[in-house]
């Protein structure tokens, strides 16, 4: 009797964007009968660093987000291969522990630390099984770049180009990882919200650790008469009640939000920060993306690079930002906006990627890369 193919996903709790493309896809694979197990990589770090790291980051977010500017000009975006890195090596060892108990068919990292730390036991012969890195950027960053993985699996075809010929690994582009709930063909048959003046609900993401210029996002909106603003303020219930107090009936302000394709379907367009999961989601359901203010690092990254994939529109103030939302209002407006990102749906789905000939990659080899 044939045994069931495993596979192990890298996921991290940095925000909720890795996690969520990581359980979409192991809910997928277990569909296909394959088992499907999701590890959060910041556990395998030993002393509690794993939560000391999340904690700084969010601190950093919230309070100081030209700290993190700095980190991710010198450590992030730079244009070098990095070496291996003390962090690294530590999870790495933990890895390896891992594997040897679960025994995958295949790893995949949808997280950069995972990829260094896969890669770099891929590349030295301590992985005997193939290594996919999933990435969840529109912009990638060096960190998500170690040329001891097998083939690298990207939301775009300007990521995959890019990634290509950075690490000289395979490279290929897939429809992206969202919830079927979100998908046009779902949307599309609810009611669309009623575009006349002052009817106009326009989501203002703020992703799950609620950062970022919202406040100001949200201000513009409420002041111009046109739209209303629905912050979206993750787990940040400091911002929520702030927002609440200065909006009034301007605005509305919502904490964690588990029906997400529900407001999609009412919304005008959105507003997003961070170039992550939220603007797959919009995409999906038809929902036109506007970057603005985004916040530093990956974020600013990830919506420039949007905008030159024709993808989103990228407002540099105020007035760009409210033209770009008139536009949307114009006769075929919506859809010349959605358009670019509804296409991204065309590719095959990342769980095509993963065949019988793909997990039984032999100890050393290097696997298939599947569809180009």
């Amino acid at each position: 009797m044939p045994t069931r193919r495993t596979v192990l996903i890298l996921s991290a709790s940095m925000g909720a964007g890795h996690d969520a493309a990581a359980a979409e896809l192991a809910r997928r694979l277990a569909a296909a009968g394959v088992d499907a197990e999701v590890t959060d990589v910041l556990d395998l770090l030993p002393f509690r660093l794993g939560a000391a790291l999340r904690g700084w980051y969010g601190w950093m977010m919230r309070s100081a987000p030209w700290s993190y500017a700095l980190i991710y000009r010198a450590f992030f975006a730079s244009g070098s291969v990095p070496s291996v890195s003390p962090l690294t090596v530590l999870v790495a060892a933990r890895l390896r522990r891992l594997l040897l108990r679960r025994r995958p068919d295949e790893v995949v990292s949808a997280f950069h630390l995972a990829a260094q730390a896969a890669g770099h036991l891929r590349a030295r012969g301590l992985l005997p099984v193939p290594s996919t890195v999933l990435l969840t950027d529109f912009a990638a960053h060096r960190l998500w770049l170690h040329p001891g993985n097998d083939r690298y699996l990207c939301p775009d075809p300007a990521t995959a180009d890019a990634v290509r010929a950075a690490t000289g690994r395979p490279a290929s582009w897939h429809a992206p990882l969202v919830r079927p709930e979100f998908l046009m063909d779902g949307a599309t048959a609810r009611p669309r919200p009623d575009e006349r003046r002052g009817d106009r609900p326009v989501l203002v993401s703020a992703g799950s650790w609620g950062v970022g210029g919202v406040e100001r996002t949200a201000r513009i909106l409420a002041r111009s008469g046109r739209y209303v603003p629905v912050v979206l303020c993750g787990r940040n219930d400091e911002l929520r009640r702030r927002l609440r107090r200065h909006l009034g009936r301007a605005g509305v302000a919502l904490g964690w939000c588990d029906d997400m394709p529900a407001l999609m379907a009412a919304a005008y367009a959105l507003i997003d920060n961070a170039a992550g999961l939220t603007c797959r989601e919009a995409m999906a359901a038809g929902v036109p993306v506007i970057s603005y203010l985004p916040i530093p690092g990956h974020g600013r990254e990830g919506a420039l690079a949007m905008a030159r994939a024709g993808l989103s529109v990228h407002a540099r103030d105020a007035a760009e930002l409210l033209a770009a939302l008139d536009r949307i209002g114009e006769e075929g407006g919506r859809a010349r906006h959605a358009a670019p990102g509804a296409r991204l749906f065309a590719a095959a789905p990342a769980e095509s990627f993963f065949n019988l000939s793909v997990l039984s990659g032999r100890p050393g080899g290097r696997a298939g890369t599947g569809p180009a």
